[in-house]
């Protein structure tokens, strides 16, 4: 079986897409017959521009080929990534001709490259399998100016009918996003399988037994991080300086991530005479690891707007894992699997800071192991149901 796995980010890049896509590579290689091959397209490190890894631009091995596209220069904004992605696009078109594949799988979060992957399945006549990390066309409305997603939502809607209805298989992140895709594309084979706890995370979370260290004192001053993006969807900016001012003498705020909104966030903190938050550039896992575990409480939120109460943050499955107590300012979906599913987490309602200080009073400080949450959401077990499903779609081509 010959597959072609498109995803916008791979290893060594830092992003949720990376982290997935790189183990379900891993899960296929395992699943897979013998003699198969993998090849996958996707672009050299470019998630930060304060984070330089290196790669190479193409690797070969006995089963797989990795396909690195060189992006030109691009920041955060529209124009930038429309011209990062034709490049990327163009790349693909020249590496797939004359090849033969018996499946296609695309991961996509700005729906862009789930569109490459229908055309491309379609031009090569074999099974498309859509794996779907965002509700894009869900979300401009929000994260866009009101003028510019009033004239591209028609455009970018008309897109993703033209590319989910030609999936033969349609995977969502977040059981969140199930209702609108039932309600929009009833005839789409759909599954669910979520993000999950990598190994480096599994070695480093706390044995089952006794909590871990004692509580800390209520006098001591807490460390908080958060360590992740830094964009308009996580709305750091509109949290961040106003909770820090609320929380002096109590917690010190350590953030680590790059992003869009990363000089907005610096501006508004030097605004609020913030002296309890310290940002850092993005790090690579070893050393995020190792600060997640110096930290006593570990922050997410996402802003505040309607289409992220659909989704499932990748991040609450690495802070789960560690046992450390979890402070997040999500809602919807999110917020109730917070609730069912990681014990000492407290959620409140994004960008309200009086909520939060609330939620923050409940938490214990202190480490304390999930051993349910660890063994449910595993990656490579949650890989692995994937690739199998992925090779029974690939097998039902021959």
């Amino acid at each position: 079986m010959k597959v072609l796995l498109l995803s916008f980010y791979f290893k060594p890049d830092l992003s949720a897409g990376s982290f997935r896509n790189t183990a379900l590579v891993e899960s296929l290689l395992r699943a897979l017959p013998e003699k198969s091959e993998i090849h996958v397209v996707t672009t050299l490190p470019n998630r930060y521009a304060g984070f330089n890894a290196e790669a190479p631009e193409e690797e070969v091995t006995q089963n797989l080929t990795i396909k690195r596209v060189r992006l030109p220069a691009h920041e955060s904004g529209m124009a930038d990534q429309s011209r990062a992605f034709l490049a990327y696009a163009k790349e693909v078109r020249q590496f797939v001709r004359g090849q033969d594949y018996d499946v296609v799988f695309a991961s996509s979060s700005r729906l862009m490259t789930a569109a490459l992957g229908a055309r491309t399945a379609r031009q090569l006549g074999v099974p498309l399998y859509l794996d779907i990390r965002d509700i894009f066309v869900d979300t401009i409305k929000d994260i866009l100016p009101r003028k510019m997603a009033w004239l591209m939502k028609p455009l970018f809607g008309a897109v993703e009918r033209w590319t989910i209805s030609r999936a033969d298989r349609l995977n969502v992140v977040s059981a969140g996003f199930l209702p609108y895709f039932e309600s929009r594309y009833p005839k789409v084979s759909k599954v669910v399988f979520t993000n999950g706890i990598d190994d480096e995370f599994l070695r480093a979370a706390p044995e089952k037994g006794e909590p871990i260290g004692g509580e800390v004192p209520y006098s001591r001053v807490v460390e908080v991080l958060y360590a992740g993006n830094m964009g308009e969807g996580q709305g750091l900016h509109n949290i961040i300086p106003r909770l820090a001012r609320k929380m002096e003498g109590r917690a010190k705020f350590r953030l680590i991530g790059g992003g869009g909104r990363r000089r907005q966030l610096e501006e508004a903190i030097a605004k609020a005479g913030c002296t309890n938050v310290v940002l850092e550039p993005p790090v690579a896992r070893a050393e995020l690891i190792e600060a997640y575990q110096k930290a006593d409480v570990l922050f997410l939120h996402l802003n505040d707007y309607d289409a992220f109460r659909k989704v499932l943050p990748s991040k609450l499955f690495e802070y789960g894992a560690l046992g450390k107590p979890i402070w997040a300012g999500v809602a919807g979906y999110a917020a109730s699997f917070v609730r069912e599913n990681l014990d000492n987490a407290e959620v409140f309602s994004p960008c309200a800071e009086a909520e939060a200080v609330e939620a923050f009073n409940r938490l214990c400080i202190r480490d304390e192991a999930r051993e349910r949450f660890v063994a449910r959401f595993s990656r490579r077990a949650i890989m692995d149901e994937m690739a199998k499903d992925l090779v029974a779609l690939g097998e039902s081509h021959n």
